[in-house]
């Protein structure tokens, strides 16, 4: 049976193991998968796998097993492999037969092209990025957890291997040039593996308040250069500023399963060999000698097959879905965790009541537009009815001061209590420049990222407070109705320049402005503050710097459970909303229309998740009552202060 050592450090003896137990049963595959859905199941095995995101590449051993946490930005075209082959031995003059899946790079010897023993495969490659707008606090528990492997990295995983030129199991001719110099950059840094250490112990202090000190060989994202097609150094990130990994992910089961933009932890086989970036050169030099030998353009080349060092692969045996992307919590569904979730709706009034009050000092007092932040940011659209997407919560928080840096630091507040963020600034030169939809490049065959492509459950803010007079031009227009689709359908129409595709996504919006935003929102709420400290960045950071770690955890679990809670309304408390709404409606048809009553319930059901109650009571469909009404008299106080605004 094979040791942790084993399965971990030498994934492929324990494939080609089962492979030659198989006889040229296909079993063998499936057990091949079962094996390491097994091994990861059991006790915490699975934070023994070496993370690509938190350790650097040039410390991983190449063909070992590894995990990445990561969104599917593109998904490639399908390629063929030799799945099995046959090798002659000029030693012994014997053949043998060979597993080639899980593989970039045949073994040693000679590959036998005409044996009746080859059996060509398809697998599909997935082009994958970390998060975007993932939240340092997350990325750095995550780290944390995985500082189980110090030892080990210590011992083993600074090893190198020498290259050798050998044929590729992959059909399809995608290599890019890279010399074996720049390849070997990637393992002259043995300063870094202190400064991996150092930083799990900088972590375990401060639990998510600061960046873990890791390095690593980074390439620009897609803001750094212009052009995307001939820079082999653009990852395609969809946010600008981004750092960390990308991968070729390549699957091989189960393909209609995974969307673009899922998230997901993948479990693979990490392939990195040098010899790849020869391979790439020969058949980019003979491409370019003669076109009509490949397909593929040069650009695509570039892009699909990047340098091992920068853009590694991965070959997928088992990809977990990520419900969320919280290391605090369990990353299956909360159901599944019946004993974690009942400990935490235990504590859930408590810590309810004690986010209200840090927000309402965040919000400066106003205990009534931190109310309708909580609801915003445990907001999730739980179904889609037709076109309609239910559940969302779209915030506008009007009357935002513009001339301090409040909307800054009121992003870091949301910042650390998410996993995953992201502040767009509406300056017009943002709205005139930034590319916002993603669109597909035909020359490269790939979908240039954008900033609206996120993964589900991503807090977007949108700081109309920077927005200054000017005019927007066609590109200025496009962003801000790409931005009022998401709002209003919770979708992002993708550029395919012959026609638009529809993506549904799943991103709670928050827009912080002066005056009423000049996008749609589902709720609008006027800040009103009862404080009034003479240097507001003084107050709001000694407000940010008065909340311990464990209290910052306590809030993300909050919002997290809360917003995966489950949901219903009996029939009894159904009638009596019918019941209430004709009875609203008797004296002025006018006062509640079916827009107001549809908000209303989502502000009930938001109101009774946040308290832990899955379901609707008299109780809570009355607070909800009382709050609405709160809201909307404060709204038309401000309308009759502001005669010009909507």
């Amino acid at each position: 049976m094979p040791t942790v050592h084993d399965w971990i450090n030498n994934p492929l003896g324990v494939v080609d193991g089962l492979f030659a137990q198989s006889n040229s049963s296909p079993d063998w595959e499936k057990k091949v998968v079962e094996f390491f859905k097994e091994k990861l199941k059991l006790n915490d095995t699975h934070t023994w796998v070496p993370s690509l995101n938190d350790v650097p590449l040039h410390y991983l051993k190449p063909n070992s097993l590894v995990k990445f946490r990561c969104m599917i930005q593109d998904m490639f075209d399908p390629e063929f492999f030799m799945g099995v082959y046959e090798m002659n031995d000029p030693t012994s003059n014997s053949k043998q037969v060979k597993c080639g899946k899980y593989k970039d790079i045949t073994e040693g010897g000679q590959v036998d092209f005409n044996s009746r023993n080859t059996v060509t495969s398809e697998r599909q490659t997935f082009y994958c990025v970390p998060i975007p707008g993932e939240s340092q606090w997350a990325k750095e528990i995550s780290f944390i957890l995985s500082q189980k492997l110090s030892c080990l990295l210590k011992n083993s995983y600074a090893c190198t291997s020498q290259a050798r030129v050998v044929p590729s199991t992959s059909y399809v001719p995608d290599r890019h040039k890279r010399s074996y110099e720049e390849d070997d950059e990637m393992d002259t840094q043995p300063q870094q593996m202190k400064d991996v250490s150092r930083g799990a112990q900088s972590s375990a202090e401060s639990h998510g308040n600061t960046e873990p000190k890791r390095q690593e060989k980074e390439a620009p994202s897609h803001d750094s250069s212009p052009s995307h097609c001939t820079s082999s150094l653009d990852l395609n990130f969809p946010l600008p500023g981004e750092k960390g990994p990308a991968c070729l992910v390549k699957v091989y089961e189960n393909l209609d399963s995974f969307k673009l933009n899922d998230m997901l932890e993948v479990f693979g086989i990490l392939s990195v060999d040098p010899a790849l970036s020869m391979i790439a050169d020969e058949r980019e030099t003979s491409s370019l000698l003669d076109p009509t030998e490949g397909m593929e353009t040069v650009e695509e080349q570039r892009v699909h097959s990047p340098p091992a060092s920068l853009v590694p692969r991965v070959h997928m045996l088992y990809a977990q879905p990520l419900v969320h992307n919280n290391p605090l919590l369990p990353s299956s569904a909360p159901e599944n965790n019946s004993d974690h979730l009942n400990s935490v709706l235990g504590e859930l009034a408590s810590v309810r009541a004690e986010l209200l009050t840090y927000l309402t000092h965040v919000l400066m007092g106003d205990s009534l537009a931190a109310e309708y932040l909580i609801l915003h940011l445990i907001s999730n659209v739980y179904s889609r009815r037709d076109v309609l997407p239910l559940g969302k919560f779209a915030l506008n928080l009007s009357g935002c001061p513009h001339s301090s840096p409040y909307t800054e630091h009121f992003y870091k507040v949301i910042q650390q209590l998410v996993p995953s963020s992201y502040r767009l600034c509406m300056s017009l030169h943002n709205m005139n420049n930034q590319r916002m939809v993603p669109r597909k490049d035909y020359t490269a065959n790939r979908l240039v990222s954008g900033t609206l492509q996120l993964a589900n459950n991503t807090s977007l803010f949108l700081d109309e407070t920077q927005l200054e007079q000017g005019q927007l031009d066609a590109t200025g227009v496009r962003n801000i109705t790409a931005l009022g689709n998401l709002i209003s359908w919770q979708k992002v129409d993708y550029d395919f320049n012959y026609h638009q595709m529809e993506f549904p996504c799943n991103i709670n919006v928050l827009i912080a402005s002066e005056g009423r935003s000049l996008l749609p929102s589902d709720c609008q709420v006027h800040l009103r503050p009862t404080l009034n400290p003479p240097n507001l960045e003084e107050y709001l950071s000694a407000v940010q710097v008065a909340q311990v770690p464990s209290q910052l955890n306590k809030y993300r679990i909050y919002l997290s459970v809360a917003r995966s809670l489950n949901y219903t309304i009996s029939d009894e408390i159904t009638k009596a909303v019918e019941d209430d709404f004709v009875e609203m409606r008797k004296d002025d048809p006018q006062s509640m229309s079916a827009e107001d009553l549809h908000r209303l319930l989502v502000v009930a059901r938001l109101l009774s998740l946040s308290h832990g109650q899955n379901t609707l009571s008299r109780d809570g469909w009355m607070k909800a009552k009382q709050l609405e009404a709160l809201r909307i008299s404060r709204t038309q106080q401000q309308k009759c202060m502001n005669g010009n605004e909507p």
